[in-house]
């Protein structure tokens, strides 16, 4: 008996189901069949020259079912390459690949044309002939739209998108209504471009035109996003296509848009401003349906993707805040460049965070501006790796090519994009297939460096004309249709552009306006009043009984129970230590309805096990969080172990600050100076962002600091950065050497009616250290000190008068100890930034009568708070400098040779004839 003779009762369609689930995993199946297929795969795997399977081989397989065979086999490589061979390149011939979808290559030949083959039904047609079936393949898979999916590992995806793409043979299919409505956004997209080169000769606007199609698709994703329920959408984009966006998607007026390319002066006098196609705005815009969405477009700097992660933060928070039951309410897009997506790691940072508890935002839709060229550098320079959106298969998101001068494909994939989204909670990328008419900007010239490219370009119809011509041959509209849309929407533009020039200066509206309605911008003399911070002792006592108590029914590891039971203790005997001021802080804010976020590498414990927020049960490793028991109506406690990036976090808790005022939201570094990993974030966002932006940020950074002989990467923060960085009123930076410091500080960061970003320097190894401690008293009726004087000596008996900042503080107190000096004051500047300098003047002048002032730090003499305190300090330029010599390095690698550096400056302070400065 045959013994293949089960396959003639098989349906072919069941059994091409069974051989995707053989690929995936071979022991799923039922060993006849797995018997079969691996005969069949060796089978085909050694065709001869004329494509007949060789001798021996699956020859017990009857041959009407090889053919079956092939013809799956075809429409897998047709799922699997078709991509390859797709008409989505509007100006450059495609690269050749191989291997082909030539029928030879599947065993089959012309001569199976047209045999019908039950393998149709695969595809949703049926019996079909094989001419029939390859017609269908080549419109799903080889058209304007190519589509890679195979590499999904979770089945119900993939079928879920073969149907998708069986609907219609992945075509699009809009009513004249609907095709009407894209020429009109394509025709805004054209013309306004064409009106601002006409208008605006030679200024940098970062035109769109090549890549206009993205309009109606956008347009089409808020339309069709308001009806499955999206109620916020956060975009971020960098300039290309920009202005478009802004006035044609969000409603920005043109005539604002106008008023920032005549370079008027802005209306604020505190505030340098930006360059136009960074702005950011907000709106709220009333779908075709008459849905309310609103719209927010995050402001952006040069640096291409970094505001991709600021665009996840904001969407997380806002999800966290207002739609915590279904985070898809709340829809993030990122607009990526080609030559950026691909050159840029943070895309692969942001794209590891899509399924991770502290970022995951239910899918993001990716859309490339794909340009073909990235400045002057052409593609094949750019990227080694087939598509600038491979990064997307990182998390086996599904990716689609499309030709950007085909405005119905390009509408069609997008809302494919959103109907994935919605249905998966899962990124999706659109690598949108156009070019750049002009050079990098539109003062530039593009020839130089693609002569043969930009003759073709010169010589290419816009997708407007396109698809107009398409419209007029299918008689949905007529010639003149298009001119009108054009005289209309070019005269309201001129409009516009008269009532501009009617006004004088520049108004720049802040970004999420009324998220903030309730803060008000400061200058420093704000930031310098004090904040009440106090609280009620019962409270205190409240917080700590909760957090001092594990469930009694579960089992914890021994040495956790007695840590927990230690903030007790701590609390009873009226010293508590640094995490007890984290605790007690956090837990008082809770208290008064805030929200608390921390993330960070390993701050669930603590890079040094000092936090302990999170406790796992020993047998089953569950979580409890006890800050989260504090009472009925607190806020929420969300602390998360972060992914090992720094760029990207921060960039996404930045984005979570700017969405969230009513949060504290902190980000730890395992060591400060890891932090350098996102200078950009605090270049581009953190120290300017409110200059340029209007944008108020509460972000707290803290940033393990302290010489202990651990080496250079593990010892300096860098505040001479952060300190470099600091100007005027644009944040705090502060360096505790208290608990109940730090206690205050936190709270004073969301008890203030106004947000500055927050840098704060904590330190390793006070973190136990016995003298690092407060009263409960100074924790419930004290404020923060923005320094802290010397109440151990008399003023009178004083020689030397030290002024230090951080845990060097404790290194020279207990080298006074030790050589009984009664005639050295140390005085901690608390407060680097703004600098107290009312205050250190008083205390200047308490010690008139001291000659020796020495400013010291334990970091190198270019490094450290020296030059900072010179800047704005000028008494500073005449004090003794107490530091290690200038060095390349932030500290030595060998622990003797550290302390020994050590201990030669704190010589130096008590002893300034051994000046180790020579």
């Amino acid at each position: 008996m045959d013994k293949y003779s089960f396959l003639n009762a098989a349906h072919t369609a069941y059994f091409a189901e069974l051989y995707d689930q053989y690929l995936k995993n071979p022991d799923s199946v039922e060993p006849s069949w797995r018997a079969f297929f691996q005969g069949y795969d060796f089978g085909s795997e050694n065709y001869g020259m004329e494509g007949e399977i060789v001798e021996g081989v699956s020859a017990q397989i009857p041959e009407h079912l090889q053919k079956e065979f092939q013809v799956v086999n075809l429409i897998d490589g047709y799922r699997s390459r078709g991509h390859l061979f797709t008409k989505t390149n509007p100006v450059r011939e495609r690269r050749k690949y191989a291997p082909t979808l030539e029928l030879a290559n599947f065993g089959l030949s012309e001569a199976d044309l047209d045999t019908q083959f039950n393998a149709g039904e695969i595809l949703g047609i049926g019996t079909q002939s094989l001419r029939e079936i390859l017609k269908h393949l080549d419109s799903i898979y080889c058209d304007s739209i190519g589509i890679e999916y195979m590499y999904i590992r979770q089945p119900e995806e993939i079928k879920w998108i073969q149907n998708k793409l069986n609907i219609n043979d992945n075509q699009p299919s809009f009513t004249a209504d609907q095709k009407k409505h894209i020429l009109k956004k394509l025709n805004e997209a054209v013309s306004f471009e064409t009106f601002l080169h006409t208008k605006y000769v030679g200024q940098k606007r970062f035109s769109l035109e090549g890549g206009e199609s993205l309009i109606p698709a956008l347009d089409a994703v808020i339309e069709k996003a308001a009806e499955l329920g999206v109620e916020e959408f956060v975009m971020g984009m960098a300039h290309r296509g920009r202005l478009s966006t802004l006035t044609n998607i969000f409603g920005k007026s043109a005539k604002d848009i106008f008023s920032e390319f005549d370079g008027k002066d802005y209306e604020e006098e505190v505030f340098d401003g930006d360059v136009k196609y960074h702005l950011g705005w907000t709106s709220q815009r009333s779908t075709d349906t008459g849905k309310k969405i609103n719209l927010s477009i995050a402001p952006n700097p040069s640096h291409l993707e970094t505001v991709g992660a600021v665009v996840e933060g904001i969407s997380r928070a806002k999800q966290d805040q207002k739609h915590k039951d279904n985070f898809s309410k709340v829809l993030p897009i990122v607009v990526h460049g080609d030559a950026a997506i691909a050159g840029q790691g943070l895309v692969y940072e942001i794209v590891q965070m899509a399924q991770l508890d502290g970022y995951k935002t239910n899918g993001t839709i990716h859309v490339v501006v794909n340009n073909q060229v990235g400045f002057t550098t052409n593609y094949l320079d750019a990227r080694s790796s087939t598509y600038c959106t491979d990064v997307g298969k990182v998390t086996l998101s599904p990716v689609l090519h499309v030709n950007a001068d085909d405005a119905e494909a390009v509408v069609h994939a997008m809302l494919f994009a959103l109907d994935f989204r919605m249905n998966f909670s899962r990124d999706v990328f659109i690598d949108l297939l156009g070019y750049r008419k002009y050079g990098h900007n539109e003062g530039d010239e593009p020839r130089f460096t693609q002569p043969k490219l930009y003759k073709a370009i010169a010589k290419h119809a816009n997708p407007r004309d396109i698809y107009a011509e398409k419209l007029i041959n299918s008689g949905v509209i007529d010639k003149d249709y298009v001119k009108q849309l054009e005289t209309d929407y070019k005269d309201q533009l001129e409009e516009k552009l008269e009532d501009s020039r009617k006004e004088d200066k520049t108004i720049i509206t802040p970004f999420m306006e009324d998220t903030w309605k309730d803060f008000v911008r400061v200058d420093e003399k704000v930031m310098m009043q004090t904040v009440d911070t106090t609280t009620s002792k019962e409270k205190l006592a409240d917080i700590t009984k909760v957090i001092s108590n594990l469930p009694e029914d579960k089992k914890f590891i021994r040495k956790i129970e007695r840590l927990i039971q230690s903030r007790q203790t701590m609390f009873d005997e009226d010293r508590l230590d640094w995490a007890m001021a984290e605790h007690l802080a956090y837990g008082t804010l809770l208290t008064e309805g805030y929200d608390v976020r921390i993330t960070g590498q390993d701050v669930e414990r603590g890079t040094f096990s000092h936090r302990h927020a999170v406790v796992k049960v020993e047998d089953s490793e569950e979580e409890i969080v006890l800050l989260n028991n504090l009472d009925n109506n607190q806020g929420h406690f969300y602390i998360y172990n972060s992914l090992l990036s720094e760029y990207g976090v921060v960039g996404f808790d930045y984005g979570y600050a700017m969405a969230s005022p009513k949060t504290l939201t902190i980000w730890e570094a395992q060591f400060g100076d890891f932090s350098n990993g996102a200078q950009i974030m605090l270049d581009q966002y953190i120290s300017s962002g409110e200059d340029k932006w209007k944008t108020q940020n509460g972000l707290v950074m803290l940033l393990p600091h302290g010489y202990e002989g651990q080496g250079a990467e593990h010892s300096s923060a860098r505040m001479e950065r952060y300190l470099q960085l600091c100007a005027k009123d644009n944040m705090f930076v502060a360096d505790c050497t208290t608990p109940a410091n730090m206690f205050h500080l936190l709270r004073r960061q969301m008890l203030s009616n106004y947000r500055k970003p927050l840098i704060v320097f904590t330190p390793k190894s006070l973190l136990r250290h016995p003298k690092c401690v407060s009263t409960v008293e100074e924790f419930a009726n004290g404020s923060f000190q923005t320094v802290i004087e010397d109440t151990s000596v008399k003023t009178e008996d004083v020689k030397t008068l030290v002024f230090v900042t951080g845990k060097f503080y404790y290194d020279l107190d207990e080298e006074r100890e030790n050589l009984n000096r009664n005639d050295v004051a140390i005085v901690r500047i608390e407060q680097l930034f703004p600098l107290p300098v009312e205050k250190i003047r008083e205390i200047l002048d308490k010690y008139k009568h001291v000659e020796d002032v020495v400013w010291a730090q334990e970091e190198p003499r270019n490094m450290g708070a020296y030059m900072h305190m010179m800047m704005h300090l000028e008494e500073a330029k005449s004090f003794r400098a107490a530091s290690r010599r200038p060095y390349g390095a932030p500290a030595a690698g060998s622990s003797v040779r550290s302390k020994k550096r050590h201990k030669e400056v704190i010589d130096f302070v008590f002893d300034k004839t051994k000046n180790n400065q020579r």
